[in-house]
């Protein structure tokens, strides 16, 4: 009997406020360490935490946005560790009385939409940073530097149930997660910034057995390094088991360089880090009314967005792919309402947009590549003036420069394609009058000599000509050749 993988992921996202959860410190990536603390984040005695309210208005938002239950009455709790980045000694986080629970995300499957149950989503404030390698201080061996700026900035923890069954559903549905809070703008999903992190935990078992001892892989920031930890292990624990020994539950980090995970700390349990309520603040009360304000406010999720994307011609597979960024997904809509069909748009967004996005750091509403500008490049391809080559050409031109239009870079970059079959059959004869081998093969039998030939008559026109007008002009001399 072959093991079975049981997966859940716990994702920490950080939600979009100006200021941390439960002070006014500004939050601000990449500054100066230490920059943004006060008593209340540094948890000097007698600081008193005040809550962030629009810090609950993304969380009710990201609870809604996975058909969650909302509870009307939630509580924090203190969560006691000594860790060096923690200086309050212990988190403000929810403990047994979580904000929302009972949510559900549909992943798409090679076998079909599988259903990932939510366990539960709730709020709580980050932890500090350590610092083990400062790039122009030379630091003392074994040492490391705390940086606070991060302490106390808001963050919510989902937790799906153990319903994921392979890495690659682990990958799915942390991406369909990821793009939800992200078109809900409760997380700007930016994971080299830590503001999307996903903790693993992975167990094996065969059918009918209780389910095996889990390991939890802690702080994935991609979904390549996500789905190659899980995969590793689920190798290691078969392994083990298949050699009698047993699985320890226990923290484990995966190692990029060497694709393996390895041994953190012994797994902590809930006892282990004293839970009891935040005496500090009173009990979180949520009614109708905020709720449904909430709700009123939400756009269209990118499920729903993919599916019209699918319903004016766009494969369903790309469409979602045009929804993994709102600014990309706007950007495609943009276009199409310039005038390109819907299915030649998703090519260009999906190839080239999504390229020099990814390529030069671009945000596609603030590019000067408007919208209506692909859109024109895309009717010239279509139109059979330009040939697609060229329209690359046309579109890194475009990319590079904000002042010239389509139009004018293929007529500066002499790029019109060739149409006229006049001229495309003066081409053709030339190139036949060049290839006797190659014609007398063709008369012979080899009609795959067409391609060559095809080719051939391009090369001559520097590229030009348009195929199709030079295939059936061949098709047209070469039965009396």
């Amino acid at each position: 009997m072959q093991w079975i993988p049981v997966i859940g992921l716990e994702v920490h996202a950080r939600l979009r406020t100006r200021t941390k959860l439960f002070c006014s410190c500004e939050i601000s990536f990449g500054d100066a360490p230490n920059t943004h603390c006060c008593p209340i984040c540094l948890g000097y005695p007698g600081a008193l935490p005040v809550m962030n309210g629009h810090a609950v208005d993304l969380a009710i938002a990201a609870a809604l946005a996975t058909d969650c239950t909302i509870r009307r009455s939630s509580r924090f709790s203190r969560k006691n560790y000594f860790y060096p980045d923690l200086p309050k000694g212990y988190q403000i986080t929810q403990y047994d009385e979580p904000l929302a629970s009972n949510g559900h995300l549909e992943i798409a499957t090679p076998a079909g939409p599988r259903t990932i149950r939510i366990l539960r989503i709730h709020i709580e404030e980050d932890a500090g940073k350590l610092l083990h390698d400062l790039p122009g201080r030379e630091m003392p061996s074994q040492s490391s530097l705390v940086d606070l700026n991060r302490a106390g900035t808001p963050l919510i923890e989902i937790v799906s149930e153990p319903d994921l069954r392979s890495p690659e559903e682990a990958a799915e549905y942390a991406g369909a997660l990821r793009r939800i809070l992200m078109h809900t703008n409760v997380c700007d999903g930016n994971m080299e910034e830590g503001s999307f992190r996903i903790d693993a935990n992975v167990s094996v078992h065969r059918e009918g057995e209780p389910l095996g001892t889990r390991s939890e892989i802690k702080n994935l920031n991609s979904f390549r390094f996500l789905a190659r930890a899980i995969e590793f292990e689920i190798e290691r624990q078969a392994r083990l088991l298949d050699s009698g020994a047993p699985i320890v539950q226990e923290t484990r980090l995966y190692d990029p360089a060497a694709r393996e995970t390895r041994a953190m700390r012994s797994k902590e349990e809930a006892h282990d880090y004293r839970y009891f309520p935040e005496p500090d603040l009173h009990p979180l009360i949520v009614d109708d009314a905020w709720i449904e304000r909430i709700r009123a406010s939400l756009p269209e999720l990118p499920a729903a967005r993919a599916k019209r994307y699918a319903s004016l011609g766009v494969p369903l597979r790309e469409a979602e792919m045009l929804t993994v960024e709102p600014a990309l997904a706007d950007y495609f809509e943009a276009v199409v309402d310039a005038g390109a069909a819907p299915s030649r748009a998703s090519n260009w967004v999906r190839n080239e947009v999504l390229r020099a996005v990814n390529e030069k750091g671009i945000d596609p509403s603030a590019w000067h590549l408007t919208p209506r500008k692909l859109a024109a490049l895309i009717r010239l391809v279509e139109e059979g003036r330009i040939s697609a080559g060229a329209g690359r050409t046309v579109f890194e031109a475009m990319a590079d420069s904000e002042k010239d239009e389509p139009e004018a870079i293929v007529a500066r970059l002499g790029l019109e394609q060739i149409s006229d079959p006049t001229a495309v059959r003066e081409a053709a004869e030339q190139v036949l009058a060049e290839s006797p081998e190659e014609l007398a093969s063709y008369r012979g039998g080899k009609t795959q000599l067409l391609g060559f030939f095809v080719g051939r008559v391009l090369k001559a026109t520097g590229g030009k000509a348009d195929p199709a007008v030079v295939r059936k002009v061949l098709d047209e001399i070469l039965p009396h050749r």
